[in-house]
C-alpha cells in the first residue's frame, strides 16, 4: 500500500495555496502523521497563523524558517488560529502570544488535559491508518506487527482510572508526559491562553476579508473549521482530511460522539461556495463534499461489522468487539475508544441495548 500523503515527512518550501495564504509544512513525530500544515494568511498587519505545530524547539526552529522564507519575523505574527485542542496543533501558540504579543484564537470550549472522562489527547487518526502505516511501510511479517504494536502502544499508555467500559483510559507517552510537567515546572507552559473564544458563526477577519467560524465537534469537542465564502476556501483542520480518518474518541463528554460527528460532516457538506480545501495534515483537495460523504460511509460499514460481531458473540465487553473488529497487532485502549463509541452510537440509535456483568463491566447486544 502506497503511504498515505499524511504520513509524508515536512518540506521546507513554502506553497501559496490561496490568495494571501500560504501553506507551511511543520515536522511532528506522531503515529501515523508526518507534518502539520501551519497556514499563514497575509494582510497589511503581518499575518495570522492556523495550527503552529507541536510544542518544543524543533518545531519552533521550523516555524521562524518558514516565515522567514515569506519574508516575515516571529513579530509580524499578530494572530494564532487554534482548530482544535491536540499539541500538533496548538504546540508554538503559547510561544507566538509571548513573543509576538499574538493573540490566540480558539473554540471556547477549548481544553487540554487529563480532566476525567473526557480525556483522549493523544489520539489523532483512526486505528485503520494507523494499521495503514504499517502496511504501507513495507511490513507484514511478525516483526512489523510487533513493531506497529508497541508504537501504538507507546502513542496511548493507559492513564489511571477505568473509562466508562471498565478498561483504562489512553494517556500519551511517558517522554511526551515528561516533557510537559517539566515545562509547567519551569515556568514554560506550552497550552497557551486563549484570549479570543469563538462559537459557530462568529467572523474573524483574517487575510484582509472575512473568515465564519464554524464549530465541527466529533474528533474533538471543540474543533472549528474556516469558511472564507469570497475566495471560496475552507480551512479543514482535521475534521475532514485528504486520504485518512480522524481518531474518533468514546472519551467525550458528548453522549454520543460519533452523531457529532456525522452531523458535523454533513454541515460542512452543505457548504455553498468551497473549491479549495485546506486541511491540517496532506495536500489541499477542492471536492469538500464527495470527502466528507466518504468518510461517513467507512463509519456505516463499521457500525454495521460492529451489529454483526454482536450478533455472533451475543452480549459482549467493548474489548471483546474491538479484539473482533480490529487485526490484533491493534488491540488497545485506542482500539477500544473508538469500537466503543460505536456502540454507544447504536445505543442511542436503538440498534443495540447495554447492561452491566457482575463486575459493572458493559455488556453489549446487538439485534
Amino acid at each position: 500500500m502506497a503511504r498515505r500523503q499524511e504520513q509524508e515527512s515536512a518540506r521546507r518550501e513554502i506553497s501559496e495555496v490561496g490568495p494571501g495564504i500560504l501553506r507551511m509544512e511543520l515536522p511532528i513525530r506522531m503515529p501515523g502523521l508526518g507534518h502539520v500544515n501551519m497556514y499563514a494568511l497575509l494582510d497589511d498587519e503581518g499575518a495570522a497563523v492556523v495550527d503552529p505545530g507541536m510544542p518544543g524547539p524543533a518545531t519552533w526552529k521550523a516555524i521562524v524558517d518558514r516565515l522567514r522564507q515569506a519574508d516575515l519575523k516571529v513579530k509580524d505574527v499578530h494572530t494564532v488560529v487554534v482548530t482544535h485542542s491536540h499539541p500538533d496543533h496548538f504546540g508554538g501558540a503559547a510561544r507566538l502570544a509571548r513573543e509576538a504579543g499574538a493573540k490566540v484564537v480558539a473554540h471556547r470550549s477549548f481544553r487540554f488535559g487529563p480532566l476525567g472522562p473526557g480525556a483522549d489527547d493523544a489520539a489523532e487518526v483512526s486505528v485503520d491508518d494507523l494499521a495503514a502505516q504499517r502496511d504501507g511501510d513495507g511490513g507484514g511479517d511478525a516483526a512489523s506487527d510487533e513493531g506497529a504494536r508497541k508504537a501504538q502502544s507507546n502513542a496511548m499508555r493507559k492513564w489511571s482510572g477505568t473509562t466508562p467500559w471498565g478498561g483504562k483510559s489512553p494517556r500519551p507517552p511517558l517522554r511526551v508526559r515528561l516533557k510537559w510537567r517539566a515545562a509547567r515546572f519551569f515556568g514554560g507552559a506550552f497550552v497557551p491562553e486563549i484570549n479570543k473564544l469563538v462559537s459557530h458563526g462568529d467572523v474573524l477577519r483574517l487575510a484582509g476579508r472575512e473568515f465564519f467560524v464554524m464549530h465541527t465537534p466529533g474528533h474533538t469537542e471543540d474543533h472549528i473549521c474556516l469558511h472564507d465564502p469570497e475566495e471560496k476556501i475552507f480551512l479543514a483542520g482535521d475534521h475532514v482530511l485528504p486520504s485518512i480518518t480522524p481518531h474518533i474518541s468514546g472519551l467525550t463528554h458528548a453522549p454520543d460522539p460519533l452523531d457529532s460527528f456525522f452531523e458535523s460532516l454533513d454541515l460542512v457538506a452543505a457548504t455553498p461556495d468551497v473549491k479549495q480545501v485546506l486541511p491540517a495534515h496532506g495536500h489541499p483537495f477542492s471536492d469538500l463534499k464527495e470527502r466528507a460523504e466518504a468518510i461517513k460511509r467507512h463509519h456505516d460499514e463499521r457500525l454495521e461489522k460492529v451489529k454483526g460481531i454482536g450478533r455472533a458473540l451475543g452480549p459482549s465487553t467493548v474489548e471483546a468487539f474491538s479484539q473482533k473488529l480490529f487485526h490484533p497487532r491493534s488491540w488497545g485502549s485506542m482500539a477500544e475508544s473508538e469500537t466503543f463509541a460505536h456502540l454507544e452510537h447504536l445505543l442511542h440509535a436503538g440498534k443495540a441495548e447495554r447492561s452491566s456483568g457482575p463486575d459493572g463491566v458493559f455488556l453489549y447486544e446487538t439485534g
